[in-house]
């Protein structure tokens, strides 16, 4: 959910202030990485899972704030929308049998949530975008409480003197219209993945992430529809990208993929946030320079979908991470393992292998094969190391997971956690069936509304039968 505030207006001293504040944390963290300061632990896993309270009509229905208060887990918090609800996975050594260790606390709290949710004739849905939700549920009046997600909405709108949001996506067809609030945002919910870095590997590893998104995005598509529309296999790329654009150019769009890999240093990113992006929430706290308010929150309003982050070990080190923010939610929590298990194995092996891939890959080329994926899902074809277009279920059968079986083995992961885990992933390379290609199936078999679709989608997501073993 991010930081919360307590004002959402502001004066110009409140941007000079955070501004200096802003450059005094930059500035530690880029020490603490010169001087080696930053946590050398193990690798560590942990996740955020977003998800939507759908009523029996299978709308969204904006009641996050009763939905957590019956549910009483502090690994539960609402999200930017009174219909969406964020659960926390607390984190973990990644090695042995954590995979399966992860999937069983998800499960458990899963459960219960769906438990508190059916209390109150809810359900919960898991996916990248709710192919019912509607323009008109997308408003300032289903904006959950708190001044922090109100500071967003008017500082955006700020930052494009009051011009509306413009939705424009072009897939298997075309989406055009206008929004005069930031709640578009609300629509992309995701299962952001978190990897604790080694010391000094921050370059290696946040290279070899932004390699590893495009097979992932790719195998993991489950966005196709908005608004009744089919855009994207994962259509949640563009609207998020277009839901808080403020920029006229790329070097400040807030959500990114970037404009190039990092040379030396992971500071390389931090620097990019206090030079290149404008101050969103100047927020300022007079809390010492080593609790990093200010670093946090405008990191935190910069989108990228490989964002690293600094947090600390349980015995106050800081640590840098990585948040992997390109997979959709869903559909099910043994399919969101298996992306995890994919994403951890080949960000492991990239960052590790002894041809360092990422010092051979043309930035232009990685950035075009992430938005081939995300528009053509498991049908894209891209170029992998200088060779000419390859179908992604090949690559991803033949390249990619022979490296993320790797990059889990040299983890210490059980071995039958990466046959779980990455059979999956194979199974969906295998079949072609992700979320995005079940879903436009479903549609196309039985002639189907959303609403009818949605519910054979959560009947089966309560199985939790991997998406590549769904019947239509």
């Amino acid at each position: 959910m991010g930081q919360e505030l307590d004002t959402s207006e502001f004066r110009d001293e409140d941007y000079e202030a955070f501004g200096q504040r802003l450059r005094a944390e930059t500035d530690l963290v880029e020490t603490w990485e010169q001087q080696g300061a930053l946590s050398n632990g193990p690798a560590t896993a942990g996740f955020e899972l977003e998800a939507w309270l759908v009523g029996p009509n299978m709308h969204p229905v904006p009641q996050n704030d009763a939905f957590i208060k019956a549910l009483d887990s502090p690994l539960v918090v609402p999200e930017l929308s009174c219909f969406n609800v964020e659960f926390n996975g607390d984190p973990a050594e990644l090695t042995g049998g954590a995979l399966s260790d992860l999937h069983a606390d998800l499960a458990g709290l899963w459960d219960r949530a769906v438990d508190a949710a059916a209390k109150m004739d809810l359900k919960l849905a898991m996916i990248g975008i709710l192919p019912t939700v509607k323009g008109t549920d997308l408003c300032t009046e289903n904006m959950s409480a708190g001044q922090r997600y109100k500071a967003l909405n008017e500082q955006v709108f700020r930052l494009r003197k009051g011009k509306p949001i413009k939705l424009d996506i072009e897939g298997r067809e075309h989406l055009v219209s206008d929004h005069m609030d930031v709640m578009l945002e609300a629509a992309a919910t995701s299962f952001q993945i978190h990897l604790k870095v080694p010391n000094g590997r921050g370059v290696d590893y946040y290279n070899a992430s932004k390699l590893a998104s495009a097979p992932l995005v790719a195998v993991s598509a489950n966005s196709p529809y908005l608004f009744g529309r089919d855009l994207w296999a994962e259509s949640r790329i563009p609207l998020f990208e277009q839901a808080v654009s403020v920029g006229d150019w790329d070097y400040e769009e807030r959500v990114t993929f970037g404009v190039r890999f990092i040379e030396k240093s992971l500071s390389e990113v931090f620097l990019a946030n206090r030079q290149r992006y404008p101050i969103l929430l100047p927020h300022v706290t007079d809390r010492e320079a080593e609790k990093l308010d200010h670093f946090r929150l405008q990191n935190g309003t910069i989108w990228r979908w490989n964002r690293p982050l600094v947090g600390w070990d349980e015995d106050g080190t800081p640590h840098f991470r990585l948040e992997q923010r390109v997979v959709p939610a869903g559909p099910t929590i043994a399919d969101s393992m298996a992306n995890s298990a994919f994403y951890y194995g080949l960000v492991t092996y990239l960052a590790n292998a002894d041809t360092r891939p990422h010092k051979r890959a043309q930035f232009f080329t990685t950035r075009d094969n992430f938005y081939l994926a995300a528009r053509d899902g498991l049908g894209a074809v891209i170029r992998w190391d200088h060779q000419d277009g390859k179908p992604m279920r090949q690559l991803i059968q033949e390249v990619f997971l022979p490296m993320a079986e790797e990059g889990l083995q040299s983890l210490n992961v059980d071995p039958a956690d990466i046959h779980r885990y990455l059979g999956i992933i194979r199974g969906r390379a295998e079949t072609g069936q992700n979320g995005a290609t079940w879903q436009r199936a479903f549609v196309r078999t039985h002639g189907a509304s959303m609403e009818e679709m949605l519910e054979a989608y959560m009947a089966r997501q309560q199985t939790d039968t991997p998406v590549h073993e769904w019947p239509l």
